[in-house]
């Protein structure tokens, strides 16, 4: 069924208007043909009812042709008597085909039966008599020509009294056939009302299929035409006609019309980004530059006086002082020198030594510093101070509550596809999951007396590369935390 009404909502409208008027017309064809079967049926009943008195009415009517053609021929034998009976002879065999001869519980039937046995005997001892009368034996003739006389006073008291009962059934069944003619009649009515009915919903069907579409299709224009396009839904095909292809048009266009103000509001809003993004780069540049004039305040000083503590405790013997002094100072003239310049990684990781050195000065060697290299990627280009931070964040946060001597940090470095990745890992306490989603929609600010911090680790690197899938934090409670960041391995990069 779904398939039938599919087909005809695909149907082209002249072809819809071409079936609809096929189906009227045949509906109107086949209630006329039926009035006018049961008409004809009805006028057959009708015929009939009375063709069985008529019948027997022939049959009696013969029977005496019969009867007066042997009279005549045993009397004169005379050869139009002969030819008499014989023709009437002739014609009641053909009168006694149509009557009954088996056995059955229709009283009519079985009466039928009774007289076709009793002009069968009749005809039989007629002919008897004929022969008896050529053969001159006057007695035979005699005997058989007066039992066909009983035979057919019989016959004609019987078929009397059987005609008369067959009136009287004729003419009740003549009384069924009017009442049923008038229930035809009524039922003819009733089918051409139900037909007419059917024309009416075929025509309003096809008339809707047409401008049910039309109408939702003007009703969409005027949404359109009201200045909100975006917010207006597409039509629903329901057919592959005229209609449902100028929909189908019509839906193109919204579409067509939605994307071209998709792609100016993206555009819109990259530049609004991009501005907002120069802002930003503007403000961490002038931070920047603020930072590197503060310390540019007697550099020299502090590292002159650095310098010469590291000189005064090697003459006393003190190496680990030494040591000491020395990192430190290559800590603070890296973050002078290279905060705002691109250095290569083995600088950054020389750095991060630098800082673990000082650290397990301070803590008595709790910190247990572990480190993966894959030395193929030292020369590898990358924004300065981007380790370190993180290195200090795991101490900060991730490992500060780890029993003395067990807190472990992992760097990693290795490649991974066209990527540089760079993995500072611990086994501290872990990271809660609305922290990680914080310090990744950049909604956690970084500690302004603690480092840099990782957001601002993360900004930056959003900055230079303009992609924030280049950082990446990863962590299970009480398992650890694992950050990543993977450069890209440019031409000339490595």
């Amino acid at each position: 069924m779904a398939f039938k009404s599919r087909f005809f909502a695909n149907m082209k409208i002249s072809r819809k208007l071409v079936a609809v008027f096929l189906a009227t017309s045949l509906i109107a064809m086949g209630v006329n043909l039926f009035i006018y079967i049961n008409l004809n049926m009805a006028l057959e009943k009708i015929n009939s009812v009375f063709s069985s008195n008529i019948s027997l009415n022939e049959l009696s009517d013969n029977l005496n042709q019969i009867h007066s053609g042997l009279t005549g021929y045993l009397e004169t034998k005379g050869t139009d008597d002969l030819e008499l009976y014989y023709s009437s002879t002739q014609t009641m065999e053909e009168l006694m085909k149509d009557l009954n001869s088996t056995v059955t519980n229709n009283s009519v039937k079985l009466s039928e039966r009774d007289i076709r046995n009793m002009l069968e005997t009749y005809l039989k001892t007629a002919d008897e008599a004929i022969q008896a009368k050529r053969g001159r034996n006057i007695d035979e003739y005699t005997a058989k020509y007066n039992e066909c006389t009983k035979i057919r006073d019989y016959l004609n008291t019987y078929i009397y009294s059987v005609n008369n009962e067959q009136f009287k059934t004729n003419s009740n069944n003549y009384n069924a056939l009017v009442n049923s003619l008038r229930y035809t009649e009524i039922m003819s009515l009733l089918i051409f009302a139900v037909a007419s009915v059917m024309n009416v919903l075929l025509i309003v069907i096809l008339t809707n299929t047409i401008t049910r579409p039309l109408t939702r299709l003007s009703a969409k224009a005027d949404e359109i035409s009201q200045g909100s396009p975006e917010n207006v839904e597409p039509l629903q095909v329901y057919s592959d006609d005229e209609v449902g292809k100028v929909t189908k048009a019509f839906n193109e266009m919204l579409a067509s019309i939605k994307d071209y103000i998709a792609r100016i509001r993206t555009q819109l809003i990259t530049q609004s980004e991009m501005k907002e993004k120069n802002l930003l780069m503007e403000t961490h540049l002038k931070d920047a530059q603020l930072k590197y004039l503060q310390s540019q305040i007697n550099p020299h000083f502090l590292f002159n006086t650095l310098n010469a503590g590291a000189q005064l405790a090697m003459m006393e013997g003190a190496d680990r002082t030494v040591e000491y002094i020395r990192n430190m100072a290559d800590f603070f003239r890296y973050n002078v020198k290279k905060n705002s310049e691109s250095v290569k990684l083995s600088e950054e990781i020389e750095l991060v030594d630098s800082y673990i050195y000082i650290l397990n000065v301070r803590f008595a060697g709790d910190i247990l510093f572990e480190k993966e290299i894959d030395e193929s990627l030292l020369g590898v280009m990358v924004p300065s101070m981007i380790i370190q931070p993180l290195v200090e964040n795991s101490i900060k946060y991730g490992i500060k509550d780890v029993e003395p001597g067990e807190g472990k940090i992992t760097l990693s470095v290795y490649r991974e596809g066209d990527n540089c990745c760079i993995r500072v890992s611990d086994n501290g306490i872990g990271t809660d999951e609305d922290i990680i989603e914080k310090i990744m929609s950049n909604e956690k600010k970084p500690s302004e007396t603690r480092g840099v911090g990782i957001t601002n680790v993360m900004e930056r690197l959003d900055l230079h590369y303009n992609n924030r899938e280049v950082f990446e934090i990863k962590s299970k409670k009480n398992e650890g935390t694992q950050v990543t960041i993977k450069i890209p391995l440019e031409a000339g990069n490595v």
